[in-house]
């Protein structure tokens, strides 16, 4: 009950809106006692193998088109993957289900990772070769997923996670991949147009990026009690007015300026070439101790700045990533133009779009209608024909895999048995190869006969959690009349929100204005500055695990109204809906010597990319460090070439 339900109705906590909150749950390891101090919900506070229908409070409504109930994981797939954890699966289980059914390959996981595999081993085996995808969600794509709202009978779409995609070199593999999908880039000549009111804000067309009015960006920064204003200020385009009126000390504003502008005090690290000695030694630092050294600014400035910046792409703060990430990774996966003004396209759903036209290109049938951008993003999923006989790909669904292992000496099996848990039971496959295409997370559970190298080099994978919030509101009037389609803040819910245009070809309005609906997304990570990466991540889970969904709701619309309503906003008329999704391994989070080791000693991955384990490979993307679909792609290709002797031979 609450303690003030005026509040509440002032809030529009208590009207009817589209309220939806899922959880990415993968297994959490030697946290236990940690969140059953924390967390409400009895599954997460009880011992080992409490089922999941006690788990209340999470679900609510499920969305609209084929991502009904698919945002995040269920607590079917939380349940599969705990029991995981705690050691279900570590014997056989006494009932097991044999198919009969022996594929080429198998792959575990059904994201970028997992589905570019599949394309480049039907690619390179050959159409008479076929291959299983088992993935354990309702619908395939991992993080690349996509909400979907109806707001005043309008269709309105959100990224859950993956956004957007960059312009590669002409014959580059990237180009390679993309043709291979059907990635028409004329679809992306046509965004949304201005509608009504002068003057025009010119939109992104990412939610990270700025929009610009009168040649000027517009954005703000906003301070509240936390800097002593109450009521709190907006601060229009701060970096123009180089943070004139920013409730700033004036060493931090000179700090800021100077990380921003560029001003160094010792010339920045450049490498040639990953591998190199300016590389390695970048990867033997930590971002924050390379921008002290170059530009003599203080720590505090940084954390304040920098970590929005590396959490959006790593999880955690610049405290303990290596600074070889410092604006550097990018450079391993070149593109044409990285620009958020020019460069980035995006479609409405983020990179679902991409993630539906690698499974139409895989399984014609899968999707109905042809092979276009409009008809692949729109048109909704057959997935009665996604795991069909004499196909040479095939989906699996809600499939988790528990048990991978080889059916013998891994240097001298045949085949692969693979495990997996779907409707209550557990089934069999054999695979002549195996590509773990999952999380890493998952991965060092799963595989039960991995060696110890690899299982060491796992133990240095540290990965940290991350929630967006979608929040669907009827106007945008309340940025507008701030002069704004940006804002940033430095406490409270999230750290930055904006207004974005979209592709037309996914989208039933033509138009965007602040009269008009939209999805606002807010980014929430779970940063905590000054401690080791695994307690960073440990406590974030904990918390992300721990808070209800109303307690969240409630966070959104305070934030929301304490911002906002000196320009018209009032949550309980503005909001049409709100959806959470939370993903409690969002990010792998490379410390120094992630990428080429440190003291002599190989960098973690090494053992996991250097080379087959018997008749499985590794290929999730966290192995290059960033939790991006080109490196995936790159994964993927050295898995499968890393595995095709054994099945062409």
């Amino acid at each position: 009950m609450s303690k003030c339900p005026h509040l509440d109705r002032i809030l529009g906590l208590d009207e009817r809106i589209t309220r939806r909150d899922f959880l990415d749950g993968a297994p959490i390891a030697s946290e236990g006692m940690l969140l059953a101090a924390a967390c409400p919900f009895p599954l997460l506070a009880q011992a080992p193998g409490t089922s999941a229908a006690n788990w209340a409070g999470w679900t609510g409504y499920s969305g609209e088109g084929d991502y009904k109930g698919s945002a995040g994981n269920t607590e079917q797939v939380v349940e599969n993957a705990h029991e995981v954890r705690d050691k279900k699966f570590d014997q056989v289980p006494s009932e097991v289900t044999e198919t009969g059914e022996i594929y080429d390959c198998v792959i575990v996981g059904g994201g970028f990772s997992g589905l570019s595999a599949g394309l480049f081993f039907h690619q390179r085996a050959g159409s008479n070769r076929n291959c299983l995808i088992l993935d354990n969600a309702r619908i395939f794509g991992g993080v690349a997923k996509r909400n979907e709202f109806i707001v005043d009978g309008h269709r309105l779409l959100a990224p859950q996670a993956s956004v957007h995609f960059q312009p590669p070199y002409p014959n580059s593999f990237l180009k390679h991949v993309y043709d291979a999908i059907g990635l028409d880039w004329e679809a992306f000549k046509a965004y949304q147009k201005w509608q009504g009111r002068s003057p025009e804000i010119s939109l992104p067309r990412s939610p990270y990026g700025v929009g610009h009015v009168h040649g000027k960006p517009a954005e703000a920064f906003f301070f509240g009690a936390k800097f002593g204003q109450k009521p709190g200020i907006w601060i229009t385009d701060p970096w123009g007015k180089t943070l004139d009126g920013a409730p700033f000390s004036d060493s931090i504003r000179k700090d800021l300026l100077a990380l921003h502008g560029d001003h160094t005090v010792v010339p920045p690290l450049v490498y040639d070439y990953p591998g190199d000695a300016i590389s390695r030694q970048l990867d033997s630092m930590t971002i924050e101790h390379y921008l002290v050294r170059t530009y003599g600014v203080s720590r505090e400035a940084i954390r304040l700045l920098v970590t929005p910046e590396t959490s959006g792409g790593f999880g955690l703060g610049p405290d303990v990533l290596s600074a070889f990430l410092q604006y550097e990774w990018s450079k391993v996966i070149p593109t044409v133009d990285d620009s958020m003004e020019t460069g980035l396209q995006m479609f409405p759903g983020g990179n679902s779009g991409m993630i539906r036209l690698f499974v139409k290109t895989l399984i014609p049938a899968s999707i109905e209608g042809p092979r276009t951008m409009a008809a692949v993003h729109n048109n909704p999923v057959n997935f009665a024909a996604l795991d069909q006989p004499d196909q040479p790909v095939r989906i699996r669904l809600e499939s988790t895999a528990v048990r991978v292992e080889h059916m013998g000496e891994p240097s001298k099996a045949d085949f692969v048995s693979v495990m997996y848990l779907k409707g209550g039971k557990i089934f069999r496959v054999k695979a002549k190869t195996v590509v773990m295409a999952g999380g890493g997370w998952m991965a060092k559970h799963v595989v039960r006969d991995l060696d110890e190298s690899r299982r060491r080099s796992y133990d240095q994978f540290f990965y940290s959690p991350y929630m967006t919030a979608n929040v669907a509101v009827r106007n945008w009037r309340f940025l507008y009349d701030l002069g704004i389609s940006s804002a940033a803040w430095f406490e409270g819910f999230g750290r930055y929100v904006n207004v974005r245009k979209q592709a037309l070809f996914g989208v039933d309005l033509p138009e965007v204005g602040p009269d008009l609906p939209t999805v606002l997304t807010f980014f929430v990570d779970f940063a905590k500055p000054g401690l080791p990466a695994p307690q960073q991540g440990s406590l974030g889970r904990a918390e992300i695990l721990s808070t209800p969904f109303a307690d969240y709701e409630r966070q959104i619309r305070e934030q929301m109204m304490e911002m906002f309503a000196a320009s018209g906003f009032e949550a309980k008329r503005d909001i049409a809906g709100i959806v959470l999704n939370r993903f409690g391994h969002a990010f792998i989070n490379p410390q120094p010597g992630f990428f080429f080791g440190l003291d002599g000693k190989p960098a973690p991955r090494d053992a996991l990319r250097n080379g087959p384990f018997g008749r499985i490979a590794f290929s999730h993307a966290d192995l290059a460090g960033a939790m991006d679909h080109r490196n995936g792609f790159i994964e993927s290709d050295r898995a499968v070439n890393q595995l095709l002797d054994r099945v062409l031979t």
